[in-house]
């Protein structure tokens, strides 16, 4: 498959109190969709409403990125948490950055889940349906980031949300499609000229090299280069200049 556009998404946000993990004023420059933390993992009532004034400034859509409570963890320890506490913990967090968002004179546009309950919600249907009755007890169809053929997009779509697919330029992928847990060896693509051309791959053509070596076809709207890897901001440079010198539109989804 071949895209003229794709979005660029970065995680941000995540710090708390005086702790600070992302480059957000830097990440913020460079992409064009930014998923900021609500609180759960990472994030605070003062970073959020930093991000969403800076992001509407710069014209950058605000994406609320919902995780397990778990900030010890950074959202990234499998939790078991029943069904409806999870949906009006998910609808909590969209309220809570809502708020700045609309603040800065803007809205949140669409939900990414985190860590964890990002991997889950791939295959575990229950606490997919669970996010997706998050997000509409928020009262906005909003559409769901994530894996495309997860559990997540069915329950999207089932209910009438919209979805958007996504892939990960500096994640390694398993020969199904998914990504290679954290806890392998070799999960986060480390070389930054691997990363930009396996993104411009994604773009282009829609295939990965799988961690096995296999090609495997993702097929996304939306390109993610995660905030806290080392050297985020050179990387999220260089991927965007490599795509627009290769023709391709960096531009938010629709």
């Amino acid at each position: 498959m071949t895209s003229a556009s794709i979005d660029l998404n970065a995680d941000l946000g995540e710090g708390f109190g005086r702790w600070r993990l992302t480059d957000d004023e830097q990440l913020l420059s460079v992409v064009t969709s930014a998923n900021v933390a609500c609180g759960f993992h990472a994030g605070d009532a003062v970073t959020m409403r930093r991000v969403c004034a800076r992001a509407a400034e710069l014209g950058v859509r605000i994406g609320a990125q919902v995780s397990y409570r778990d900030l010890a963890g950074f959202g990234r320890r499998a939790m078991d948490v029943p069904a409806e506490e999870l949906a009006a913990e998910v609808a909590y967090q969209i309220g809570a950055l809502q708020v700045f968002a609309r603040a800065a004179g803007t809205r949140v546009s669409y939900v990414k889940p985190h860590g964890a309950l990002y991997n889950r919600v791939v295959r575990d249907e229950e606490q997919a349906a669970a996010v997706v009755e998050g997000v509409l007890l928020g009262g906005e169809r909003l559409p769901l980031l994530g894996l495309p053929g997860s559990a997540l997009h069915a329950a999207a779509e089932k209910a009438g949300l919209p979805v958007v697919a996504e892939a990960f330029g500096d994640r390694a992928y398993t020969a199904e499609g998914t990504l290679v847990p954290r806890t392998r060896e070799g999960a986060v693509v480390s070389d930054p000229d691997e990363v930009v051309e396996r993104s411009l791959a994604m773009a282009r053509s829609g295939v990965v090299t799988s961690h096995c070596g296999r090609p495997v076809p993702v097929r996304a709207r939306s390109l993610c280069l995660h905030g806290d890897t080392p050297g985020a901001v050179a990387l999220a440079r260089r991927v965007r200049a490599r795509l627009e010198a290769a023709g391709v539109r960096v531009e938010a989804f629709a």
